[in-house]
Protein backbone atom coordinates (compact mmCIF):
# COMPACT_ATOMS: atom_id res chain seq x y z
CA UNK A 1 0.00 0.00 0.00
CA UNK A 2 0.94 3.37 -1.14
CA UNK A 3 0.60 6.33 1.31
CA UNK A 4 0.74 10.27 -1.21
CA UNK A 5 0.96 13.15 1.52
CA UNK A 6 0.05 16.13 -0.63
CA UNK A 7 1.34 19.64 0.88
CA UNK A 8 -0.46 22.99 -0.06
CA UNK A 9 1.14 25.52 1.92
CA UNK A 10 3.23 28.37 1.53
CA UNK A 11 5.97 26.91 3.41
CA UNK A 12 7.34 23.18 3.26
CA UNK A 13 8.74 23.59 7.05
CA UNK A 14 5.81 25.23 8.60
CA UNK A 15 3.26 23.94 11.12
CA UNK A 16 0.85 22.35 8.32
CA UNK A 17 4.56 20.02 7.41
CA UNK A 18 5.11 18.89 10.63
CA UNK A 19 1.69 17.50 10.81
CA UNK A 20 2.10 16.02 7.82
CA UNK A 21 5.54 15.20 8.37
CA UNK A 22 4.25 13.50 11.91
CA UNK A 23 1.38 11.77 9.93
CA UNK A 24 3.88 10.38 7.77
CA UNK A 25 6.61 9.17 10.22
CA UNK A 26 4.04 6.84 11.61
CA UNK A 27 4.05 4.79 8.13
CA UNK A 28 5.63 1.49 8.31
CA UNK A 29 6.70 -0.93 5.64
CA UNK A 30 6.72 -2.56 3.59
CA UNK A 31 4.02 0.65 2.83
CA UNK A 32 5.17 3.09 0.53
CA UNK A 33 4.90 6.98 1.84
CA UNK A 34 5.86 9.81 -0.72
CA UNK A 35 5.35 13.72 -0.16
CA UNK A 36 4.85 16.12 -2.32
CA UNK A 37 5.48 20.01 -1.79
CA UNK A 38 2.95 21.85 -4.20
CA UNK A 39 4.87 24.29 -4.44
CA UNK A 40 7.39 22.59 -6.50
CA UNK A 41 5.14 21.57 -9.29
CA UNK A 42 4.48 24.92 -11.66
CA UNK A 43 0.85 23.11 -12.59
CA UNK A 44 -1.57 24.75 -15.45
CA UNK A 45 -4.70 24.22 -15.70
CA UNK A 46 -5.39 21.70 -18.64
CA UNK A 47 -6.58 23.39 -22.21
CA UNK A 48 -9.02 21.29 -24.29
CA UNK A 49 -6.93 18.41 -25.78
CA UNK A 50 -3.45 20.43 -24.51
CA UNK A 51 -2.58 18.00 -20.82
CA UNK A 52 -0.21 20.13 -18.69
CA UNK A 53 2.19 17.49 -18.09
CA UNK A 54 2.87 18.17 -14.53
CA UNK A 55 -0.79 17.83 -13.77
CA UNK A 56 0.20 14.51 -15.82
CA UNK A 57 2.86 13.97 -12.91
CA UNK A 58 0.58 14.53 -10.29
CA UNK A 59 -2.29 12.26 -11.45
CA UNK A 60 -0.19 9.62 -11.96
CA UNK A 61 1.09 9.79 -8.12
CA UNK A 62 -2.58 9.69 -7.07
CA UNK A 63 -3.77 7.15 -9.40
CA UNK A 64 -0.37 5.09 -7.86
CA UNK A 65 -1.33 5.99 -3.69
CA UNK A 66 -4.25 4.15 -1.69
CA UNK A 67 -4.55 7.16 0.84
CA UNK A 68 -4.17 10.38 0.41
CA UNK A 69 -3.01 12.59 3.48
CA UNK A 70 -4.01 16.16 2.37
CA UNK A 71 -2.52 18.91 4.69
CA UNK A 72 -3.05 23.04 3.83
CA UNK A 73 -3.60 25.93 6.60
CA UNK A 74 -6.46 28.20 6.77
CA UNK A 75 -5.94 31.27 5.85
CA UNK A 76 -9.19 34.30 6.11
CA UNK A 77 -11.31 31.06 6.97
CA UNK A 78 -10.81 29.02 3.95
CA UNK A 79 -8.38 26.50 2.86
CA UNK A 80 -5.23 28.11 1.84
CA UNK A 81 -5.24 29.29 -1.88
CA UNK A 82 -2.49 26.82 -3.60
CA UNK A 83 -4.40 23.40 -2.54
CA UNK A 84 -7.63 25.47 -3.77
CA UNK A 85 -5.71 26.15 -7.29
CA UNK A 86 -4.69 22.58 -7.18
CA UNK A 87 -8.46 20.99 -6.65
CA UNK A 88 -9.36 23.49 -9.30
CA UNK A 89 -6.57 22.63 -11.88
CA UNK A 90 -7.20 18.79 -10.81
CA UNK A 91 -11.08 19.21 -11.64
CA UNK A 92 -11.58 17.38 -15.05
CA UNK A 93 -9.11 14.63 -13.90
CA UNK A 94 -10.64 14.36 -10.38
CA UNK A 95 -14.40 12.91 -11.82
CA UNK A 96 -16.34 12.18 -15.14
CA UNK A 97 -18.75 14.67 -16.11
CA UNK A 98 -21.76 13.79 -17.70
CA UNK A 99 -23.74 15.02 -21.32
CA UNK A 100 -25.32 17.88 -18.46
CA UNK A 101 -22.29 18.59 -16.74
CA UNK A 102 -22.79 16.49 -13.99
CA UNK A 103 -19.61 15.03 -11.97
CA UNK A 104 -19.47 11.14 -11.36
CA UNK A 105 -16.51 9.77 -9.22
CA UNK A 106 -14.64 8.02 -11.88
CA UNK A 107 -10.57 6.30 -11.81
CA UNK A 108 -10.04 7.16 -7.71
CA UNK A 109 -13.19 6.03 -6.88
CA UNK A 110 -12.78 4.27 -3.13
CA UNK A 111 -9.58 5.32 -2.82
CA UNK A 112 -9.00 7.10 0.89
CA UNK A 113 -7.97 10.31 2.61
CA UNK A 114 -6.98 11.88 5.71
CA UNK A 115 -7.21 15.63 5.86
CA UNK A 116 -4.94 18.17 8.18
CA UNK A 117 -5.60 22.12 8.00
CA UNK A 118 -4.20 24.44 11.23
CA UNK A 119 -5.37 28.29 12.14
CA UNK A 120 -4.24 31.10 13.93
CA UNK A 121 -7.90 31.03 15.96
CA UNK A 122 -7.36 29.64 19.65
CA UNK A 123 -8.85 26.53 20.59
CA UNK A 124 -11.77 28.17 21.93
CA UNK A 125 -13.04 30.44 19.51
CA UNK A 126 -12.43 27.99 16.42
CA UNK A 127 -14.60 24.88 18.79
CA UNK A 128 -17.47 28.09 19.05
CA UNK A 129 -17.21 29.42 15.58
CA UNK A 130 -15.57 26.92 13.60
CA UNK A 131 -12.88 28.80 11.56
CA UNK A 132 -11.53 25.54 10.49
CA UNK A 133 -14.72 24.20 8.96
CA UNK A 134 -14.86 25.65 5.87
CA UNK A 135 -10.98 24.30 4.93
CA UNK A 136 -12.29 20.53 5.84
CA UNK A 137 -15.84 21.39 3.59
CA UNK A 138 -13.80 22.23 0.33
CA UNK A 139 -12.14 19.10 1.00
CA UNK A 140 -14.85 17.00 1.84
CA UNK A 141 -16.84 18.08 -1.20
CA UNK A 142 -14.54 17.55 -3.92
CA UNK A 143 -13.31 14.14 -2.48
CA UNK A 144 -17.01 13.46 -2.16
CA UNK A 145 -17.18 14.07 -5.75
CA UNK A 146 -14.21 11.98 -6.99
CA UNK A 147 -15.60 9.04 -4.58
CA UNK A 148 -12.61 9.41 -2.42
CA UNK A 149 -13.53 7.79 1.38
CA UNK A 150 -12.85 10.04 4.48
CA UNK A 151 -10.61 8.69 7.23
CA UNK A 152 -10.29 11.55 9.71
CA UNK A 153 -9.41 15.27 10.02
CA UNK A 154 -6.78 16.82 12.17
CA UNK A 155 -6.60 20.46 13.06
CA UNK A 156 -4.37 22.41 15.18
CA UNK A 157 -5.74 25.70 16.57
CA UNK A 158 -2.99 28.41 18.14
CA UNK A 159 -0.55 28.32 15.39
CA UNK A 160 0.71 32.39 15.94
CA UNK A 161 4.27 32.32 16.16
CA UNK A 162 4.40 28.76 17.01
CA UNK A 163 7.88 26.28 16.13
CA UNK A 164 7.07 23.29 17.25
CA UNK A 165 4.39 21.29 17.30
CA UNK A 166 2.88 20.34 20.60
CA UNK A 167 3.75 17.03 22.01
CA UNK A 168 0.39 15.76 22.24
CA UNK A 169 -0.86 17.02 19.09
CA UNK A 170 2.78 15.43 17.29
CA UNK A 171 1.72 11.52 19.09
CA UNK A 172 -2.01 12.30 17.97
CA UNK A 173 -0.54 12.59 13.94
CA UNK A 174 1.91 9.89 14.60
CA UNK A 175 -0.83 7.77 16.01
CA UNK A 176 -2.89 8.34 13.09
CA UNK A 177 -0.55 7.61 10.34
CA UNK A 178 0.30 4.46 12.17
CA UNK A 179 -3.68 3.48 11.26
CA UNK A 180 -3.13 4.10 7.77
CA UNK A 181 -0.80 1.22 7.95
CA UNK A 182 -3.88 -1.47 8.62
CA UNK A 183 -6.77 0.85 6.08
CA UNK A 184 -8.47 -2.08 4.82
CA UNK A 185 -9.74 -0.99 1.48
CA UNK A 186 -13.75 -0.87 1.12
CA UNK A 187 -16.32 0.94 -0.66
CA UNK A 188 -18.17 3.77 0.90
CA UNK A 189 -21.35 1.66 2.28
CA UNK A 190 -22.96 5.39 3.74
CA UNK A 191 -26.42 4.73 1.27
CA UNK A 192 -26.57 0.99 2.54
CA UNK A 193 -25.99 1.78 6.19
CA UNK A 194 -29.31 4.95 6.09
CA UNK A 195 -31.14 1.56 4.40
CA UNK A 196 -30.15 -0.70 7.08
CA UNK A 197 -30.85 2.34 9.60
CA UNK A 198 -34.15 2.57 8.24
CA UNK A 199 -35.35 -0.77 8.38
CA UNK A 200 -34.34 -1.32 12.17
CA UNK A 201 -36.42 1.52 13.12
CA UNK A 202 -39.53 0.15 11.21
CA UNK A 203 -39.13 -3.42 12.79
CA UNK A 204 -38.54 -1.68 16.55
CA UNK A 205 -41.13 1.07 15.97
CA UNK A 206 -43.44 -1.64 14.82
CA UNK A 207 -42.69 -4.10 17.89
CA UNK A 208 -42.94 -1.30 20.02
CA UNK A 209 -46.19 0.07 18.76
CA UNK A 210 -47.84 -3.29 18.84
CA UNK A 211 -47.01 -4.02 22.40
CA UNK A 212 -48.78 -0.57 22.97
CA UNK A 213 -51.46 -1.78 21.34
CA UNK A 214 -51.58 -5.07 22.61
CA UNK A 215 -51.85 -3.38 26.40
CA UNK A 216 -54.08 -0.93 25.18
CA UNK A 217 -51.95 1.46 25.73
CA UNK A 218 -52.85 3.55 22.26
CA UNK A 219 -55.68 3.29 20.28
CA UNK A 220 -56.48 1.02 18.05
CA UNK A 221 -58.12 3.55 14.96
CA UNK A 222 -55.75 4.60 12.74
CA UNK A 223 -52.56 2.24 13.72
CA UNK A 224 -51.04 1.77 10.21
CA UNK A 225 -51.16 5.77 9.84
CA UNK A 226 -49.65 6.61 13.21
CA UNK A 227 -46.85 3.95 12.75
CA UNK A 228 -45.85 5.17 8.65
CA UNK A 229 -45.48 8.65 10.39
CA UNK A 230 -43.78 7.99 13.13
CA UNK A 231 -41.34 5.79 11.76
CA UNK A 232 -40.63 8.39 8.83
CA UNK A 233 -40.31 11.58 10.82
CA UNK A 234 -38.11 9.62 13.38
CA UNK A 235 -35.78 8.92 10.41
CA UNK A 236 -35.41 12.01 9.21
CA UNK A 237 -35.03 13.40 12.74
CA UNK A 238 -32.37 10.90 13.41
CA UNK A 239 -30.72 10.54 9.45
CA UNK A 240 -30.52 14.58 10.30
CA UNK A 241 -28.63 14.41 13.52
CA UNK A 242 -26.31 11.21 12.11
CA UNK A 243 -25.41 13.44 9.28
CA UNK A 244 -24.60 16.50 11.37
CA UNK A 245 -22.13 14.73 13.36
CA UNK A 246 -20.41 12.22 11.33
CA UNK A 247 -20.09 14.47 7.92
CA UNK A 248 -21.26 18.51 8.50
CA UNK A 249 -19.67 18.86 12.43
CA UNK A 250 -16.10 18.77 11.90
CA UNK A 251 -13.00 18.62 14.04
CA UNK A 252 -12.49 22.14 16.17
CA UNK A 253 -9.85 21.14 18.70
Amino acid sequence: MKILGILGAHRNDGVTAKMLAAVMAGVQKPNEAETIYLEDYPFKPDRGDQKDPVLDELEQKMLESDVWVIAAPTYWGGLAGQMKDFFDCMRQRLVRFDHTGGTHPDRFKNKHYLSITDCYTGTFENWVTGVTDQSFRTIDKVMTAAGVIKLHELVLTNTWGLVELPENKKQTCLKWGQRLNSVKKRDDNTLKRYIELFFMIAFMALLTMGIQLGFKLVPAQAFWLRYVSFVLIFYVLLACILHFFTVVKHRRR
